[in-house]
């Protein structure tokens, strides 16, 4: 993962690369600074199925399930999804803002997509993730700190205005495992 298809797009390498429309540039010179983390799952608590991609590129089908309906016309996308046997795919360039966060706020600063990463893990808050997802998250991230100055890894529910708008990563996240892998080369 160590290897770039460019600075300037932030397209990793070897990664697959599904293009999302629910991103945009990101404004002046912002610097990314932070990676949040997520969880998301599609239908709810449910795993391996096309929903995640779908939603990511507007192309999910409200009569395919019931909650699906309740979520249409959502415009929304991470830069990066890790499936639960470790796959990661890409959705938008790491140059890019992905609409990620919503409203939020890191340290006094608010509109948290201007300045993030955001990494979604295929899961719930009610389950643990994979050895595959910690894996491939502390990878990525190593990766991603040597490209950016990154300064800290925070989950959704760090950062969502109002405080209690969101959960994610939820409470079986490991955030000691995840720390400690950060420090191994």
């Amino acid at each position: 993962m160590d290897s770039w298809k460019g600075d300037v797009s932030g397209l990793l390498a070897a990664v697959a690369y599904v293009p999302s429309p629910n991103s945009d540039d990101r404004p002046g010179s912002a610097n990314i600074e932070l990676l949040v983390i997520h969880n998301i799952s599609l239908p709810p608590g449910e795993f391996g199925g096309r929903g995640i991609v779908e939603l990511f590129t507007n192309r999910l089908d409200p009569r395919a399930h019931p909650y699906y309906r309740e979520i249409q016309g959502v415009k929304v996308s991470s830069h990066f999804l890790i499936r639960r046997d470790g796959e990661l795919i890409q959705f938008v360039p790491c140059a890019l803002r992905a609409w990620h966060a919503g409203q939020s706020e890191w340290r006094g600063r608010s509109c948290c997509n201007v300045f993030s990463i955001g990494v979604e893990l295929e899961g719930a808050d009610d389950q643990p993730f994979t050895d595959s997802q910690y894996a491939v998250l502390a990878d990525l991230t190593r990766t991603l700190k040597r490209a950016y100055p990154i300064q800290d890894c925070v989950g959704h529910s760090d950062i969502a205005t109002p405080p209690g708008r969101k959960t994610d990563p939820g409470p079986h996240f490991d955030w000691v495992r995840f720390r400690a892998m950060l420090e191994r080369p």
